[in-house]
């Protein structure tokens, strides 16, 4: 039996009944968390091209419908991830576009989401050890894309390895200059999700798809790794649930700017608004992850006519913002923040440090590659060495600095996703204040702050949605799909504006 054909006929089979208490609830807080990212997207001119282009995001055809939900989701980084992927943007996205048509009820919509997110995160974290990660991994919704579709129609399993063969076999792959150079990164999920839906299709028509697209020698995992590891695909079916690993994102901004945002809210409410004109100079101590995002996102920033596929990714940007404001909103990311030179003059004062040990603890710990680094044991220096090499040397320094791992994890219960940061503004007056923080607040494995769903809850009720749309969201079981069909309609409500 190939890969594909394992993991299709395990989605296939399973049933809400086999899904453990915790996942079912962190998935219902999935599907809130995400409604409040495609509402925060939506609200923005971008959003709303997007939806003026593609159409409602409630409109009748549920293909379309995915591809707008996909994208309003997805490209100011509201939205949240795992091991691995950025899940969400398909995995929460098809299964609320296709709940009408397919009469899914408050169980068959969850069963959806979290097989979608369970299929997503196998095979994006085969291919962990490669040249694409975060959301710039997109082959992650063509998978989630067809998983997160066929989960809720009658299909026989050779459907879902045809679906997975066909979209794997033409994934798209990100071109930098175009994800951070422009607005093409409002598609990166978008696209790919039509991938996926058109995959079905093609299936259901009679196209065929080989069944061992992810590990014949020419196959997937040949194109998109460093380092294959297509053990990751089947291992702990039905016990490794990777749905325990997601993050909610409680402010926009690209991955492991999060911590460094925390540090300076913080930083704010302990000493108000941080102007330029008195601060001698910012300093954020940051992982390589961060530090390699954030060089990369720079060479696209432009001041006030940044892009902002580029703005999300800008840490000093990101960082100004919240120390003058004490806040990271929508239009932060629009001409009435980018417009505004006191950020520019602050930003223009941050410097950037590699911190080797909060590097350590980034690839020793499970999210964001840790847990790659733990199935690929001692073939993880093939990848460790080229991604060291982008910041410094020839890589091996990194190599050394990680040294032997832990073995990879049992269940997912204790997994944590440590992107750490320290920032420290010094004054002119002489007074120097700093904040450090490991695990940022709202991802996994965070400690001593506040429970996962009042953040959640907060995030969406921060959109404009209702505490009663929020109940009910975090509550879908008993739902029938009449109920699921309204309730997802008064989440989106302000999508379609």
């Amino acid at each position: 039996m190939t890969l594909t054909e394992e993991l299709a006929e395990w989605a296939h089979a399973l049933r809400f009944e086999d899904i453990p208490r915790d996942v079912v609830e962190i998935a219902g807080l999935q599907l809130l968390s995400q409604c409040a990212a495609m509402r925060t997207g939506a609200a923005h001119p971008l959003g709303r091209r997007l939806v003026a282009g593609f159409g409602q995001p409630t409109q009748p055809d549920p293909r379309r419908a995915a591809f707008v939900l996909a994208g309003l989701g997805s490209w100011l980084h509201f939205d949240d991830t795992a091991f691995a992927g950025h899940l969400s943007n398909s995995t929460v996205a098809v299964p609320m576009a296709y709940a009408r048509s397919q009469k899914l009820d408050g169980r068959a919509l969850l069963t959806s989401v979290i097989v979608a997110n369970e299929c997503a995160a196998r095979i994006t974290a085969s291919a962990t050890l490669g040249p694409f990660r975060g959301q710039s991994a997109t082959f992650a919704h063509v998978v989630g894309a067809v998983a997160g579709r066929l989960a809720g129609e009658d299909v026989p399993v050779r459907r879902w390895v045809d679906a997975l063969g066909l979209g794997l076999g033409l994934p798209p792959r990100t071109v930098p200059i175009g994800f951070l150079g422009g607005d093409a990164k409002v598609f990166s999920a978008s696209t790919p999700v039509a991938v996926g839906l058109d995959a079905c299709d093609a299936a259901a028509a009679g196209f065929t798809g080989s069944a061992e697209i992810l590990e014949h020698p020419e196959g997937f995992l040949s194109r998109f790794s460093t380092v294959p590891l297509p053990e990751a695909v089947t291992l702990g079916l039905g016990r490794r649930w990777h749905t325990r690993t997601m993050s909610f994102k409680v402010h926009p901004g690209g991955p492991g700017m999060d911590a460094a945002i925390d540090c300076g809210l913080e930083l704010h409410r302990a000493v108000g608004p941080v102007r330029a004109a008195d601060v001698a100079g910012i300093t954020v101590d940051i992982s390589l992850y961060t530090a390699i995002v954030n060089a990369q996102a720079g060479a696209y920033v432009r001041g006030p006519q940044s892009p902002v596929s580029a703005l999300v990714f800008a840490l000093p940007y990101l960082l100004a913002t919240v120390l003058l404001t004490g806040d990271l909103t929508i239009e932060d990311f629009s001409a009435a923040g980018t417009g505004r030179p006191e950020r520019w003059r602050l930003a223009e004062l941050v410097r950037v440090r590699l911190d080797d040990e909060m590097t350590y603890d980034l690839f020793h710990s499970e999210v964001p590659f840790g847990e790659a680094l733990r199935l690929a044991g001692p073939r993880a220096a093939e990848w460790l060495r080229p991604f060291g090499a982008r910041w410094k040397g020839d890589g091996q320094w990194l190599v050394d600095l990680v040294g032997e791992v832990e073995p990879p994890s049992e269940d997912f219960r204790s997994a944590r996703k440590v992107t750490g940061a320290r920032v420290t503004v010094g004054f002119r007056d002489g007074r120097s204040v700093s904040r450090e923080v490991d695990v940022p607040v709202g991802a996994v494995g965070a400690t001593g702050g506040r429970p996962v769903a009042d953040l959640v809850r907060e995030k969406f009720l921060g959109t404009g949605g209702s505490a009663a749309t929020a109940d009910a969201m975090t509550a879908l079981e008993p739902a029938s799909a009449a109920e699921v069909a309204a309730l997802l309609e008064d989440a989106l409500d302000r999508t379609a504006g």
